[in-house]
């Protein structure tokens, strides 16, 4: 009797201590979720003055907000430079649009800077900040010496009640009674890619950590940093900032122009870090929600890119656009001149830009006289900032119209380069330049994307070996002599950005761009393809076939001339062309991730309309990536109350066991 008492007893007790243990856990948890904050956020990066994509954009911003009403919305620098909308309204146009977005920060890019080759102190900047409904933000700049800037930076460094048109290191925001400190960063390579005369910058690190104890001297502790410094280019990149600084939550980057799909999740051991990036030219918005836990540490994340090419414009946003577009037509028929008109650029002949499909040549896959031109004005332009740049490449996917004989306007030389790329260097030893060339030359005869043409080096290849074994010999111009290409030896080279991240499945350049040795020199294609017209050809443009890239095979007449003993000059030029190569089925490894084609991309004006998601799509050219883009998965807040309920599950069966043995024994 005793023991079936005893029994009894136990069976009571582990039915309790069952229901205990798996109900309680969940109420638990629950009350701890009443605690929590979510956040929305909006950004956008590396827009460079494609007005024309802002309707669109507005449209996806405003759909988003009136799903997400106290979403925040920033801009991570790189409003200037890159069409004719910045050429002829020197930025004033963007912010006019841009004051329809709602804007609660910007940080300043390096191409903010750009009229210092022009003006000693940054009149034409001060006059966007002036023009802005929105706060700036320049946490390692200090405008001190430059008099058209120094009196719009407030006196308050950091701010809860930031005025418009005003640089701050930075602000206090207000969601639904949670404060959010924001501050933004700009890249020191600004000093070399840029003109920013008396303006300098501090170490991006050390602003970033008397930042980050600011916010938290005043309590806060969801910490958002807005950034211009390029999401994995090396020392200066948002993934050093989040390994260096503790206290960054959330990083909205620019100017790697890399299109992160889904937010990447790093320092996942201890307070995790988010970072996202949009893209480039207004093509996306990116939207971010995060779940903060009482004590200001994110426990869940989502997001992704709105594409915006396919939406309708706001049409509030099309009347503010129209009082600028007569302008910019009127610049694209104009002539390619300089600034008294005593040089203009005219084509002795027709450039071409010829395709298999109607002609037995083709810019993917035969050197060109147009290639020669492009890669010629990339080298040139390279040069002047960085004299050791010895080689130029140019996919020829990237080079998209030909160039009637006769004057030149500005229109056709956007149309060649309609992408607005931004140009990098990369210093590659000789053995990975012949990788490169292997590369190029794999799909000949059938054209390819990822073919290349060359300023500064010839080749000899042979299309009857096997892909991989075609490249045999290859010289590079040394100071105005050819000289054989060394293994061994270190050779600055200069591209376009979409090739320098390893579009078109260059791997070398993919390797060389994860290994940070990829550097963007801060200017645009087309316009040093234009300056190139101007300065150094003087308006007369009459480039050669020259004999840079050979097929031996093909060229029987000439294998007894050694491609060391030719003595044609090749022009060293400058930078640049976008490999946006979508819409030809012989392109290999270009899709990056991108199903929109580009055609042209230049509207009536001359001007770039169609944005192709390839210009400097970094981290999306690889499967490779994908672990990076996506990040790792944070751990699910209701691990602990499903182990909970998993014990008491097991302890009601036990129970119910005690039960049926009881009930068997009396």
């Amino acid at each position: 009797m005793l023991k079936s008492r005893f029994i009894h007893y136990l069976s009571i007790f582990a039915l309790v201590l069952s229901l205990t243990l798996s109900f309680n856990p969940v109420a638990a948890d629950s009350n701890d979720a009443d605690d929590h904050f979510t956040l929305n956020v909006m950004h956008m990066n590396d827009t460079h003055a494609h007005v024309d994509e802002y309707p669109k954009l507005i449209t996806a911003i405003n759909e988003y907000r009136d799903a997400h009403e106290d979403a925040l919305l920033f801009h991570a620098g790189d409003v200037f430079s890159g069409t004719l909308y910045y050429t002829v309204h020197k930025g004033q146009a963007d912010v006019d649009l841009m004051n329809l977005m709602g804007l609660d920060a910007m940080v300043f890019g390096n191409h903010e800077f750009d009229e210092g080759s022009k003006e000693e102190h940054h009149e034409t900047l001060s006059e966007f900040v002036k023009a802005a409904d929105f706060p700036l933000l320049g946490t390692n700049i200090d405008f001190s010496k430059d008099k058209f800037m120094t009196n719009l930076v407030s006196d308050d460094k950091f701010s809860k009640e930031a005025d418009d048109g005003k640089v701050y290191d930075g602000i206090i925001l207000e969601v639904d009674g949670e404060e959010i400190g924001v501050f933004g960063l700009t890249t020191e390579d600004t000093y070399d890619i840029s003109s920013p005369n008396h303006v300098d910058f501090t170490n991006y690190i050390e602003a970033a950590k008397e930042a980050v104890d600011y916010f938290e001297s005043q309590d806060i502790n969801k910490i958002i940093a807005v950034n211009h410094i390029g999401y994995d280019t090396g020392a200066i990149s948002d993934l050093t900032l989040a390994e260096e600084v503790d206290g960054i939550d959330i990083i909205v980057g620019g100017h790697s122009h890399t299109k992160l799909d889904e937010p990447v999740l790093v320092n996942t051991d201890s307070e995790p870090t988010v970072i996202v990036q949009a893209d480039q030219y207004a093509s996306h918005l990116g939207t971010l929600e995060v779940e903060f836990d009482e004590n200001g540490v994110i426990v869940d994340h989502s997001g992704e890119l709105i594409p915006t090419k396919e939406l309708a414009e706001d049409k509030e946003a099309v009347n503010v656009l129209d009082k600028y577009k007569d302008e910019v037509e009127e610049m694209a028929n104009e002539r390619v001149c300089n600034e008294d008109e005593s040089i203009c650029a005219e084509a002795m002949k027709d450039l071409e830009n010829p395709r298999l499909d109607t002609d037995e040549t083709s810019v993917r896959a035969h050197e060109t006289e147009l290639g020669n031109l492009v890669t010629d004005a990339m080298l040139y332009g390279a040069k002047k900032k960085f004299p050791e740049t010895v080689i130029a490449v140019q996919n020829g996917g990237g080079i998209r119209a030909p160039i009637d004989a006769g004057p030149i306007t500005v229109g056709e030389v956007i149309n060649v380069l309609p992408f607005g790329n931004d140009p990098v260097i990369v210093d590659l030893s000789g053995e990975e330049i012949k990788e490169m060339l292997e590369r190029s030359v794999k799909s000949y005869p059938n054209e390819d994307g990822g073919f290349l043409h060359v300023s500064g080096m010839k080749y000899e290849f042979d299309s009857d070996e096997e892909p991989g074994e075609r490249v045999h010999t290859i010289y590079v111009n040394i100071d105005g002599e050819w000289e054989e290409l060394s293994s061994g030896e270190k050779y600055t080279v200069t591209t376009n950005g979409f090739t320098g991240e390893g579009g078109d499945d260059h791997e070398v350049f993919k390797r060389a761009f994860d290994e940070g040795r990829v550097s963007d020199i801060g200017e645009i294609d087309w316009e040093q393809l234009r300056d190139y017209m101007l300065e150094e050809l003087e308006g007369e443009i009459d480039p050669e076939i020259e004999g840079r890239i050979v097929d031996k095979e093909k060229d029987e007449d000439d294998d007894d001339q050694e491609p060391g003993d030719d003595e044609d000059d090749i022009d060293n030029g400058s930078d640049n062309g976008d490999g946006n190569e979508n819409d030809d089925g012989n392109d290999e490894g270009n899709d990056n991730g991108n199903d929109e084609d580009t055609d042209d991309g230049n509207d009536e004006n001359g001007d770039t309309n169609e944005i192709d998601d390839n210009g400097s799509d970094i981290g999306d050219n690889d499967e490779d990536d994908k672990d990076k883009e996506e990040g790792k998965e944070l751990p699910k807040t209701a691990t602990n109350a499903y182990n909970y309920i998993l014990v008491g599950a097991l302890l009601i069966l036990s129970s119910l066991g005690i039960l049926i043995f009881r009930r068997f024994q009396t």
